[in-house]
C-alpha cells in the first residue's frame, strides 16, 4: 500500500468515528423503544437515504441498478414495518435476567465464543486478507453482543441507580453489559478497517448487512423470544422483507459503478428491434 494510499485509508477510518459514535447512540434508543427484529433490518435505510443525498447534493451518478435498489430497500422496509413483532416478552430487569441465564442461550453464546476465537486467532492472520467472509464473520458475531447488550442497558438502567435493596445487584449487571457493549463495537470497528485495507467498501458492506442481520435476529430471537408471538404469514412476510431490503442493498451498493441508466437501455432495445 502506498503511502497516498494509506493517508487515504487513515482519513477514512477518522471520519467514520464521528458516525459510528452517533449511530450507536441512536441504537441504543432505538432497540430499547421496538423489536430488535424490526430496528436491525431497517438500520439499511440509511445506505439508500444516503445515496440519494449524495445524487442530488454532491452530484455523484446513481445508475439505473442503484436506483432500483433504493425502491425496493424502502418497499421490504414498508413490509418489515407491517409483519414486524409489536410486542416484547422482555420488559424488566428480573425477566432478563431470567432469559440471561437460560441454557439455550448460554449455549449459543458459547458456540459464539469459540467461533470468535477460532477466527481472530487461528483464520484471520492467515486467510483474512484474502477471504471477505472471515472479517464479516468476526464483525457479524460480535452482534450477538452488542444488540443485546444495547437492549439489555436500556431494561437495567432504571434499577441499576434507584435506591432499592436489588440495586447492587441491577448495577453490576449493567456494568457488564456496558462493558460487553464497548469491547464488542470496538473489536467491530478494529476488524472493520481491517476489512476495508483489502476489500471494497461497497461489497463488505453489502454482504456485512445481511450476515450482521441475520446474526443479531438470530440472538434476539434466543434471548428476548421476539418470534414467539409472530404466525406464520408475519414470518413469511418478515423473511420476505427482508430478502428484498437485500437485494436492494446488494443492488446498490456493488453495483455503483456500472454505468447503466434507463436511456442506454432504451438504445439497447431499440437496435434489436
Amino acid at each position: 500500500m502506498t503511502t497516498e494510499e494509506l493517508l487515504t485509508h487513515d482519513s477514512v477510518c477518522f471520519s467514520i468515528l464521528p458516525p459510528v459514535g452517533l449511530g450507536q447512540i441512536g441504537n441504543f434508543f432505538a432497540y430499547n423503544t421496538a423489536p430488535a427484529a424490526l430496528v436491525t433490518p431497517l438500520g439499511a435505510l440509511g445506505v439508500p437515504f444516503g445515496s440519494l443525498l449524495a445524487s442530488y447534493m454532491l452530484q455523484e451518478k446513481l445508475n439505473l441498478l442503484g436506483k432500483l435498489g433504493c425502491l425496493l430497500s424502502c418497499a421490504g422496509s414498508i413490509v418489515l414495518l407491517i409483519h414486524a413483532p409489536t410486542t416484547e416478552n422482555v420488559t424488566s430487569r428480573l425477566q432478563l435476567e431470567e432469559k440471561l441465564a437460560d441454557p439455550v442461550f448460554l449455549g449459543y453464546i458459547c458456540i459464539i465464543f469459540a467461533l470468535l476465537i477460532l477466527l481472530i486467532f487461528w483464520i484471520a492472520p492467515s486467510h483474512g486478507s484474502t477471504n471477505i467472509l472471515v472479517y464479516i464473520g468476526i464483525c457479524s458475531l460480535l452482534g450477538s453482543f452488542t444488540v443485546p447488550s444495547s437492549k439489555g442497558i436500556g431494561l437495567v438502567a432504571q434499577d441499576a441507580f434507584s435506591d432499592n435493596p436489588s440495586s447492587r445487584r441491577a448495577l453490576c449487571l449493567f456494568v457488564i453489559l456496558l462493558v460487553t457493549l464497548v469491547f464488542s463495537i470496538l473489536i467491530q470497528f478494529i476488524y472493520i478497517n481491517k476489512a476495508l485495507q483489502y476489500f471494497d467498501s461497497s461489497i463488505f458492506s453489502a454482504i456485512y448487512y445481511v450476515v450482521f442481520t441475520t446474526l443479531v435476529i438470530l440472538a434476539s430471537a434466543i434471548l428476548f423470544r421476539e418470534w414467539s408471538d409472530v404466525g406464520f404469514v408475519d414470518f413469511l412476510g418478515m423473511l420476505s422483507g427482508f430478502i428484498t431490503v437485500s437485494v436492494g442493498i446488494i443492488l446498490l451498493q456493488v453495483f455503483k459503478e456500472f454505468s447503466i441508466s434507463a436511456s442506454e437501455l432504451r438504445k439497447i432495445t431499440s437496435k434489436k428491434n
